[in-house]
C-alpha cells in the first residue's frame, strides 16, 4: 500500500505542482523525507519570504502553489505575507506541520493548539484532517478551493506522524484525480442590459482592475474599448496588484486616485462607469466625497461575490471578467467618433544629484526589456514608475495589493522562477527591502536572475506624505539613515553596487538586466513623493 507521502507527491506531480516553497522545521521533516528528484524545493530563510516567493510564483505561473511552514510559529511568521496573498488572490496551498497525534492532546512542545482557527480570516478554508488517511483528500480539496474564483490561499495542518501511514490507493485515486472548473459565464440578460446601457450613455468610461489580467480578459478589454471608443482608467494603485489593460494604448487615461472624493472628481464627466475585474474601489486614504458623480451610474463585473456584495454603490454582475467582456463585445454596437484623446507623454525630469524618483523611473523606462516584468514595492514611486513605463503586455506587473510591505523582493524571485524566459526587474525602496531582505540569499543560492533596483531616499517617504495628509506632526520612526543594501546584498552573495545620477544608473541597469544571476543596484534619490 502507498504511504500518505507517496500519494501526496503523486497528486502534486499530476497537477504540475512540482515547485514547493518553504522554511522547514522539525514538524515538516517527515514530509520532506526522500524528497522526489523531479520536484524543486525553494528555501526561504524566513517564512514570510517563503510565502511571498510562492505568491509571486502562483500569480506568474497561474498554478496553485504549495508553501510549507513550520507549525504555529512558522504560520505566525508568515501571516503578514498570507494577508498580501489574500489581497493578491494568489492560489496558495499553505501547509504546516503539527505535533504527532499522540502528543497533541498533551500540548507537547510545538503543538499548534488551534491550527484551524489560527490563519483565519486570511484564508478561504482551513482544515486539519481527523485521520492520516484523510490528508491527500484534504490537500486535494484545498487545491480546488484555492483555484476557484476568487482565488486565494487555503491552509491545511498535517500532524508529523501522518506521512508514513499506509493508505487505500483506490480511495486516493478517486479523490485526488478529480478536476474542478470555475469560470462562470455571465447571465445573457445582464449582458444585453449592460450593452443597452452602454449604447444609450452619453459619456461612458471603463475602469479595469487586476482580475482582467488574471482571467485572460486583456484582449477583450482592448476590443471593447476600441469598439465603443471608451476612455479607460486603471483601478486605484493600492488595490491594483496587476494591470489589465495596456498602459500605452491610446484609450488609456491613467490610474485613478485611491480615495472616494478624488475618484468621483476624476470621473465627473461620465454618466456610466463600467468597472471590470476590480473591487469598487480599493480606497485609501479616507478623503470623503460623493461615491459617484451627479447623474452617474456604475456597473461592476467581478468573479468575486464578496466584491460584488460589499460595493457601496452601483450594480454588479458576478462572472468571469474575460467571458463577460467577450460576450459584451459581441453585444454592443460600434461607437461613434475618434475616442478619447491620448494622454500626453510625461515631462522630462532634470538629472540632479540626488536624482528625482521620477528621473529614476524614466531611466528604467529607457532600458526596459521588450518582454520585461516589473515587481514594484516603492510606495513613493509607484505612480511615477507606472506613468513612465506604460507596460503593455499581460503578466508584466506585480504589486502587493494588500499594502503590507515585504511582498516585492520576495515575490520577484517567485515570478522569475515561474517565468524564466522573461527578465524580472524588482524596484523597491530601501525600507521596503528590509521586510524580505533574506530573500537575497535565495536569489543567490538558486541563481535567480532578478535585477533588484533599490531607490534609497533615507526615509519612509510614503508615511511622511500620509502624515501631511492626516495633519500629523512630530511622528517618530520615519527616517532611515545608514541603511546599506549593497553591503547586505553582498553578504548574502548577490553582486551589488551603488550608483549616482541618471547616466550611471542607465549603464548599470543595461549591464545587470542582461546578467545571468541576481544583481542589486542602489541609487540615491531625492526624498518625497513622485507622481509622474
Amino acid at each position: 500500500m502507498p504511504t500518505v507521502r507517496e500519494s501526496v507527491f503523486e497528486m502534486l506531480r499530476e497537477r504540475g505542482m512540482t515547485t514547493i516553497f518553504g522554511n522547514p522545521g522539525s514538524t515538516e521533516l517527515p514530509m520532506l523525507k526522500d524528497f522526489p528528484s523531479d520536484f524543486r524545493y525553494v528555501l526561504g530563510l524566513q517564512e514570510a519570504v517563503a510565502v511571498g516567493m510562492a505568491d509571486g510564483f502562483a500569480q506568474a505561473s497561474g498554478l496553485p502553489t504549495q508553501v510549507n511552514l513550520h507549525t504555529a510559529p512558522g504560520v505566525g511568521n508568515g501571516m503578514g505575507a498570507i494577508f498580501n496573498a489574500q489581497a493578491n488572490k494568489a492560489p496558495l496551498l499553505v501547509t504546516a506541520g503539527q505535533q504527532s497525534r499522540s502528543l497533541m492532546t498533551l500540548q507537547a512542545n510545538l503543538t499548534n493548539r488551534d491550527a484551524v482557527r489560527m490563519p483565519h480570516p486570511l484564508v478561504k478554508w482551513s482544515y486539519e484532517p481527523p485521520r492520516a488517511e484523510d490528508v491527500p483528500h484534504a490537500l486535494a480539496r484545498g487545491i480546488h478551493l484555492a483555484s476557484l474564483p476568487p482565488r486565494g490561499p487555503v491552509f491545511v495542518s498535517i500532524p508529523m506522524d501522518d506521512w508514513d501511514a499506509d493508505i487505500d490507493a483506490d480511495a486516493v485515486r478517486h479523490n485526488t484525480t478529480r478536476t474542478v472548473g470555475g469560470r462562470a459565464a455571465p447571465d445573457p440578460a445582464a449582458i444585453r442590459d449592460l450593452a443597452s446601457r452602454l449604447g444609450s450613455a452619453s459619456s461612458p468610461v471603463m475602469v479595469v482592475g487586476p482580475d482582467a489580467d488574471n482571467c485572460d480578459a486583456w484582449d477583450a478589454a482592448v476590443a471593447l474599448a476600441e469598439r465603443r471608443r471608451l476612455p479607460v482608467w486603471a483601478t486605484p494603485a493600492p488595490g491594483g496588484g496587476r494591470i489589465g489593460f495596456p498602459e500605452d494604448h491610446r484609450a488609456f487615461q491613467g490610474i485613478l486616485p485611491p480615495a472616494i472624493g478624488p475618484v468621483s472628481e476624476v470621473l465627473k464627466e461620465h454618466d456610466l462607469i463600467l468597472v471590470v475585474g476590480s473591487s469598487v474601489f480599493p480606497y485609501y486614504p479616507n478623503i470623503p466625497g460623493p461615491l459617484l458623480p451627479d447623474g452617474a451610474t456604475l456597473v461592476a463585473i467581478t468573479s468575486d461575490h464578496d466584491e460584488a456584495a460589499r460595493a457601496p454603490m452601483g450594480d454588479a454582475i458576478v462572472a468571469d471578467p474575460g467571458l463577460a467582456l467577450q460576450a459584451l463585445v459581441e453585444a454592443v454596437d460600434a461607437g461613434d467618433g475618434d475616442g478619447p484623446p491620448k494622454r500626453p507623454d510625461p515631462e522630462p525630469v532634470p538629472d540632479e544629484d540626488p536624482i528625482n524618483p521620477s528621473a529614476a523611473a524614466a531611466v528604467v523606462a529607457d532600458v526596459w526589456p521588450d518582454d520585461g516584468i516589473l515587481v514594484l514595492e516603492s510606495p513613493s514611486s509607484t505612480l511615477a514608475m507606472r506613468n513612465r513605463l506604460r507596460l503593455n503586455k499581460p503578466g508584466s506587473y506585480y504589486f502587493g495589493a494588500g499594502g503590507g510591505l515585504g511582498f516585492g523582493l520576495a515575490a520577484a524571485i517567485g515570478v522569475q522562477l515561474a517565468q524564466p524566459d522573461r527578465q524580472v526587474v524588482c524596484v523597491v525602496g530601501e525600507g521596503s527591502a528590509q521586510y524580505a531582505i533574506t530573500g537575497l540569499w535565495t536569489a543567490a543560492a538558486y541563481k535567480v536572475p532578478v535585477t533588484f533596483l533599490v531607490l534609497r531616499n533615507e526615509e519612509y517617504a510614503i508615511l511622511k506624505w500620509f502624515a501631511q495628509l492626516e495633519s500629523v506632526e512630530g511622528a517618530p520612526g520615519l527616517d532611515l539613515p545608514a541603511l546599506d543594501c549593497v553591503a547586505v546584498a553582498s553578504a548574502y552573495g548577490v553582486e551589488a553596487r551603488s550608483v549616482a545620477g541618471a547616466d550611471e544608473l542607465r549603464e548599470a541597469l543595461r549591464e545587470d538586466i542582461a546578467a545571468d544571476g541576481p544583481r542589486l543596484i542602489e541609487v540615491r534619490v531625492a526624498p518625497g513623493m513622485a507622481l509622474a
